[in-house]
């Protein structure tokens, strides 16, 4: 339901932001959004299937590019794909803004080695012990009470060791004093590149990124233009398939209607009964083929559906007929002039042109990888070493040999402390074993894949721009040809039908004059079709945007 309020919502949206017309059509869409989400909305949240609306929908064919646009498979898939490469290099982008990193970690310090194992060091750690005695003595010979005389280091030690047990003191030793029982440890580490000379190029170059970024947007708009050819030669199919589905159905009433008189005939015992036989034997043939015309208008509806994006059990209705009402400005459009636009505004074009640049940039950057790189960093952290046994001795000022017990918390400042250091890494690379110089050869001939690219595609284009024109023009030739062949058939079957009331021909001649009729005008309308398929392969070859290309309207059904 959340998905289909969004829908809805930005259906709403657009009509706003879109002009008079094309807002009736997004009227529209929103009802085809409604009824293609809200049966599946409902399915997932009551955990059955729901039936979609019974009622067909009529489209025009601006309506139907229109709604494709939005909708189309392809279209949207063109567009995930540029989203997901623009998210991509705004990921490669995110290397030069700070980088802040945390990390914490507890040890407990179950058994450690002592680090100066084997050498003089637990000596000397020891030998802080006599410090005690030696100021003892010497406050002993200085002392004017006769009483107070100097001792030796064995009992000193052992007059301190049972003022501790006095004391019910319990002091924990470790051949390693730098180890404690638990350890803390969180730091915040901020990073800051200063100096990358070949990432900014990459970036914020003009031909970097921003090249990138360009192309994908110019893919898309080309990949647009394929969709409406696509939408346009499918609409027309359809029109031409229901037309051909008519001509079917004519040509079986036709039939009938010859049988029936047939019959009558050969009951009169004017004509013989083979005559009848062989008109039931065509009218079969002729119910036949009409079946089969309409089971393409039902193939031709589904592959529109398909292109539009609309679910192929949603009855839809197209709106209008193989007739043309203007005549096409192309007709008159020199070759030269054709290709000298494409070139200036075919999508497709400047997206090579573009990836072009963006390759000669890379080429650029790689070669600047010998620079130097540059980072700021600052760390900060908190350390905490814990011991299990927090108790303490504490020394009588005036008894050396008199302890009472102190006990430090948990968290006390004894055991935890900060720290905070700022610095700069400098690196570079002074030898890569050559792996710069094979990436920089690489990058130029992926630019020079890249240049042929577009120039292959600049020739592609120059014989894509003739061909289409020189389709359209064959395309006009076979309609006003057609449009005489027409005249001259309906006006055979005609004499044909009017000598067979008289009896004067026989039912053979009949049949031809209406088969003649029936493929002129199936001929007819394939000139009407190709000749509109043309005109639309024409702006498709030019690569105008929609906005700029021809109105060729279709006569409506009153």
């Amino acid at each position: 339901m959340v998905e289909l309020t969004r829908r809805i919502f930005a259906c709403f949206r657009l009509q706003f932001t879109l002009s008079v017309q094309s807002a009736r059509l997004m009227r529209l869409f929103c009802i085809l959004t409604i009824l293609s989400m809200v049966p599946a909305s409902f399915a997932k949240a009551q955990g059955h299937q729901v039936q979609k609306s019974s009622d067909p929908i009529t489209l025009t064919l601006d309506e139907a590019v229109q709604i494709a646009l939005i909708s189309n498979y392809v279209l949207q898939g063109t567009r995930l794909d540029a989203a997901e490469s623009r998210q991509n290099l705004r990921a490669s982008a995110s290397v030069l803004y700070p980088q802040i990193s945390g990390q914490s970690n507890y040890t407990r310090n179950l058994k450690a080695a002592n680090p100066f194992a084997g050498s003089a060091a637990g000596d000397l750690f020891s030998g802080f012990a006599f410090v005690g005695w030696l100021g003892y003595n010497e406050q002993a010979r200085t002392d004017a009470d006769p009483a107070t005389i100097p001792i030796t280091f064995a009992e000193y030690a052992d007059r301190q060791q049972r003022g501790i047990d006095a004391a019910n003191i319990i002091v924990e030793t470790s051949d390693n004093p730098f180890v404690v029982d638990n350890q803390y440890t969180s730091s915040i580490t901020i990073t800051q590149k200063l100096v990358d000379v070949p990432g900014y190029l990459r970036l914020f170059g003009p031909k970097g990124a921003r090249s990138a970024l360009q192309a994908l947007d110019r893919a898309a708009d080309r990949q647009e233009q394929i969709v409406i050819g696509d939408v346009r030669e499918a609409f027309y199919g359809v029109l031409l398939a229901q037309e051909e589905a008519r001509v079917a159905r004519q040509s079986v009433e036709r039939t009938r209607q010859a049988r029936n008189e047939t019959a009558q005939r050969v009951a009169q015992g004017i004509i013989p009964k083979i005559q009848r036989l062989s008109m039931d034997v065509e009218l079969a043939n002729q119910e036949t083929a009409l079946v089969r015309a309409r089971n393409e208008v039902d193939d031709a509806l589904a592959g529109l559906k398909y292109l539009l994006g609309i679910p192929v059990e949603q009855p839809v209705r197209v709106h209008g007929t193989l007739a043309i009402n203007d005549v096409s400005p192309y007709l008159t459009l020199a070759t030269g002039d054709a290709y000298t636009r494409a070139i200036q505004v075919r999508p497709d074009l400047e997206q090579a042109r573009l990836t072009y640049q963006y390759r000669l940039n890379e080429v650029k950057a790689l070669r600047l990888d010998r620079m130097p790189l540059l980072d700021l960093f600052a760390n900060f952290s908190y350390i905490g070493r814990v011991p299990d046994n927090r108790t303490f001795p504490v020394q009588d000022p005036n008894d050396p040999f008199k302890f009472s017990q102190g006990r430090n918390t948990y968290f006390s400042k004894s055991y935890w402390q900060s720290s905070v250091n700022v610095g700069f890494n400098l690196s570079w690379t002074l030898f890569d074993g050559l792996q710069r110089r094979s990436r920089v050869k690489t990058a130029q001939i992926a630019a020079d894949r890249a240049a042929l690219n577009m120039v292959q595609l600049e020739e592609s284009i120059r014989l894509e721009v003739e061909s289409a024109l020189r389709t359209l023009a064959a395309a006009r030739q076979q309609i006003l040809s057609q449009e005489t062949n027409v005249a001259n058939a309906e006006l055979n079957y005609e004499y044909a039908r009017a000598r067979s009331r008289e009896g004067i021909s026989s039912s053979l001649e009949l049949r031809t004059a209406s088969l003649q009729l029936d493929t002129s005008r199936l001929s007819y309308l394939q000139a009407i079709y190709s000749f509109l398929v043309a005109q639309s392969t024409v702006e498709i070859a030019l690569g105008l945007p929609l906005s700029e290309q021809f109105d060729m309207d279709l006569a409506a059904n009153p």
